[in-house]
C-alpha cells in the first residue's frame, strides 16, 4: 500500500512539474507579438477495483459502495486561450492587428502554410510584404518601388499611393483563416501554428466576414497573458508541489517504522 502512495504522490509531483512549464512559458511570452497563453489540463490515470460497487458481500446482500483506488494523475494536454489580446498603436504601416478571430497566413520554408496572430511585418528587398524572418505573406502582395502612404482597411484591403499615379492604388487584399477548432492547431515557434487533422482545414477568407474578425492597420495586438493570474497559478503549483514531496516523505517514514518495528 505504501509503495502505491510512493507512485500516485511522485505522478502528481511530474503534473505539477509540467503546470509550472506551462506557467513559465505563458510569463516568459508576456510581450510576445500575438501570443495565446496555454492552459494544462489534467486526467486521472487508471483505477485499481479492489471490490466493485454492487458486487456480492454475502449470499444475500451487495456492496453499497465499491474499493476503487486511485493511481495517480496525468498530463492530458495543453489548451490554447484564444481570447483578444490587447491592441497597441505602432505608427508603422505594414503592422496589423486582427480584432475578433482568424489568423495570417505565411509561407513556410518547407512549403506549408502556417498561421499566425502576429501581425508585426516587413517589407522585403522586392516589395513583398513578409514577416521579420522573411517568411512571405498570403496571398502575396507587392510594393511598388517609391510606394507612399500605405494603409490596411479592415477588409484588409492594402492601398498606396505610387508614383505616376494621381489616385490611391489597390495593391491587394490580405485574406484571414479561421477554423473549426482552432484549439487543434500545432504550436511549431516563431509564432507559427500549423493545421493539423483535429483542427480542420482552414476557411479562408476576407477579414470581418462569416466570423472573421477585422484588421486594424499601423496596430499590434498583444499577449493574452494576464501577469497577475500566472502569480496566482504559480503559487498554487508551487503549494501542489510541496504537499506532493511532503506526501512522499510521509510515506517514507511510515515504512521505515514498518521495518523497523518488524
Amino acid at each position: 500500500m505504501s509503495f502505491g502512495a510512493l507512485h500516485v504522490a511522485r505522478t502528481g509531483l511530474d503534473a505539477q512539474s509540467f503546470r509550472m512549464q506551462v506557467i513559465a512559458n505563458n510569463l516568459a511570452n508576456v510581450n510576445t507579438t500575438g501570443f495565446k497563453r496555454d492552459r494544462a489540463s489534467f486526467e486521472t490515470l487508471a483505477y485499481q477495483t479492489m471490490t466493485a460497487a454492487g458486487a456480492p458481500s454475502s449470499a444475500d446482500n451487495r456492496y453499497a459502495i465499491g474499493l476503487n483506488l486511485g493511481t495517480g494523475v496525468s498530463l492530458a494536454g495543453t489548451a490554447r486561450i484564444d481570447t483578444q489580446g490587447g491592441l497597441n498603436v505602432t505608427g508603422n504601416s505594414l503592422d496589423m492587428a486582427i480584432e475578433g478571430s482568424g489568423y495570417f497566413q505565411v509561407t513556410m520554408p518547407d512549403g506549408r502554410t502556417g498561421y499566425t496572430r502576429a501581425g508585426n511585418f516587413s517589407m522585403a528587398a522586392d516589395g513583398t510584404i513578409v514577416t521579420s524572418d522573411g517568411k512571405p505573406l498570403v496571398p502575396q502582395i507587392q510594393v511598388p518601388e517609391g510606394a507612399t502612404g500605405i494603409s490596411i482597411g479592415a477588409d484588409g484591403m492594402v492601398s498606396a499611393t505610387v508614383p505616376g499615379q494621381a489616385e490611391v492604388v489597390e495593391l491587394g487584399q490580405i485574406e484571414i483563416a479561421r477554423f473549426a477548432n482552432s484549439a487543434g492547431l500545432q504550436s511549431i515557434g516563431d509564432n507559427m501554428l500549423v493545421e493539423t487533422a483535429a483542427s480542420g482545414a482552414p476557411i479562408v477568407g476576407v477579414a470581418g466576414t462569416e466570423g472573421r474578425g477585422s484588421l486594424r492597420g499601423g496596430m499590434l495586438e498583444g499577449s493574452n497573458v494576464n501577469v497577475v493570474e500566472e502569480l496566482v497559478d504559480m503559487i498554487e503549483t508551487q503549494r501542489a508541489y510541496e504537499v506532493n514531496s511532503k506526501m512522499i516523505q510521509a510515506t517514507d517514514e511510515m515504512m521505515r517504522n514498518a521495518a523497523q518495528s518488524l
